[in-house]
Order: C-alpha cells, then sequence, then structure tokens
C-alpha cells in the first residue's frame, strides 16, 4: 500500500524535523505500507518554515489549490490514499472531490475519532492566526460540543522554535500548562492544533499531558488512510460515485479537464 502525506514544511529546512517526521511514519505504519512524504514546492518561501504565511488565508488559498491538486495526482501515480497533513485541514474538501481514493486530513480526523468515542477535546495550539480556521472546521464538522476549549499556549512559539533545535524544556512546560488548563475546561482528551508540535510529543515518547492522552492527528490519519483501504478492497466501504459531489465526467473528459487546467503537474 502507498500513502501520500502532504504537509506545508519543505523538506531539508528543519532536519531534526525531517527526521522526527520519518520515524514516525516508519514505526506506525503497517508492513507492507509505504508513506512518502510530500511537501509545498520549495520555492514557495524562503524560510526554514512557512509560519509566516499560514496564518493568511489568501496564502492558504493557494496552498489549498495545491494539496487538493495533489491527490488527483496522487490517484494518477498509484497510490492508494492521501492525507493532508495541516491541523486546518487545507484542501481536504476538494481533494475528496477530485480523487476516488481515500482522503484523509490530520484535523477531520482527530476530531471524528474523539467525537465518536464520546471524548470531549481539548485543542492545543501555538499559532494564533490558526485558531479561526480550526474552530470554523469544527463548526463545519458540527462537532462545537464536543470541543472543550481551544487553548493557545503562551510561549509556544518560541518553544516550538528552541525544541527545533533540541531544546524541549519549555516546550514541554508550557504545553502541560496549555493541557491543564484544557483539563479544567472540561477536555478528556488532548489534540495538538498543528503538526510540528505533534511530532515533538512523538519524539519525546510524550503520550499524556496533565493526566489526559494525546491524541496522534498525523499517525491517526495514516492508520485510517490503511483502514479506509482495507475496507474498500473487502466492499465493506467504498466511495460513492454518484450525485453533484462525487461523480465524475467520462474517463477521456476527466483527463482532458485535468490536462488543460493541471497540465505538468500529471
Amino acid at each position: 500500500m502507498r500513502i501520500w502525506f502532504h504537509k506545508h514544511t519543505v523538506e531539508g529546512r528543519l532536519p531534526l524535523l525531517d527526521q522526527w517526521y520519518r520515524e514516525h511514519l516508519d514505526a506506525i505504519a503497517a508492513p507492507g505500507t509505504t508513506v512518502d512524504i510530500k511537501t509545498l514546492p520549495a520555492d514557495t518561501y524562503p524560510d526554514r518554515t512557512p509560519f509566516g504565511l499560514v496564518g493568511h488565508h489568501s496564502a492558504q488559498v493557494l496552498f489549498s489549490r495545491h494539496f487538493s491538486e495533489s491527490a488527483l495526482v496522487a490517484e494518477r501515480e498509484g497510490y492508494d490514499a492521501w492525507v493532508i497533513a495541516a491541523g486546518q485541514d487545507p484542501g481536504l474538501r476538494d481533494a475528496r472531490h477530485l480523487a476516488s481514493i481515500p482522503t484523509l486530513g490530520y484535523g477531520e480526523t482527530a476530531f471524528f475519532l474523539s467525537a465518536l468515542t464520546g471524548q470531549r477535546f481539548g485543542v492545543l495550539g501555538f499559532m494564533p492566526p490558526l485558531e479561526e480556521p480550526i474552530r470554523a472546521n469544527i463548526r463545519q464538522y458540527r462537532l462545537e460540543s464536543s470541543l472543550s476549549s481551544y487553548e493557545v499556549v503562551p510561549g509556544g512559539w518560541d518553544s516550538v522554535h528552541r525544541s527545533l533545535e533540541g531544546d524541549f524544556d519549555e516546550f514541554v512546560e508550557v504545553y502541560s500548562a496549555a493541557a491543564e488548563r484544557a483539563a479544567r475546561a472540561g477536555a478528556e482528551v488532548i489534540i495538538p492544533a498543528e503538526g510540528i508540535p505533534n511530532e515533538i510529543l512523538w519524539h519525546l515518547g510524550i503520550h499524556e499531558l496533565h493526566g489526559l492522552p494525546v491524541i496522534d492527528p498525523a499517525g491517526l490519519a495514516v492508520k485510517l488512510a490503511e483502514t479506509l483501504v482495507q475496507l474498500g478492497e473487502l466492499k465493506l466501504f467504498q466511495r460513492s460515485e454518484h450525485g453533484y459531489w462525487f461523480s465524475r465526467p467520462d474517463e477521456p473528459v476527466s483527463k482532458h479537464l485535468e490536462q488543460v487546467f493541471l497540465g505538468s503537474a500529471l
């Protein structure tokens, strides 16, 4: 099985982060599953991270188009599933309608699985601008009653940067304090809002904060992708091809449109 795993941060800019992602995905993937990590184009931004861009919806519109179109590229290249590994699930809706392979989102998977199992979740985020789109997604998913609180972690920005250099003390301190606030607000599980803190927590082996289980959204999305592929093979659960949202033009027409609008991407 091959899974296309798409994130923002360009490979090679943060060697420690690259290592954490690779070790994480290798550890959780089933035997026979290959998870290929994809990123934004290398010339999208000159810095080590895209932090200065992802807080602007105008930039995210362009990123979302890139992500959603990549799901179709993944399908055409023979991948079995596609994952967007960003907390605000950019491009997920359109990816789901462009491609017929299973398409999973970092935030959506964690939020729905927590709610499905009857657990109220507290979201911990270090990037204040992302609270608005992530809350909007939770409303769109109709899961507001399962959200206990959204905690913007004071000092989270600086602590994440230090962690990317190998200094984790402040990160653990501020995230533990944020988890305590979430627990007081009624959280029963913790969900990291963004991918990088999730990778730091995984690397440190932290699966609990202030007595609350820490959900791993990236790992969950990969495992659910594997499960959906298997369910489809068994004909137990399949994607519809009917109605406005899921039907597609005949194959020659679809291929023509893809060539016109995506061209070199395919």
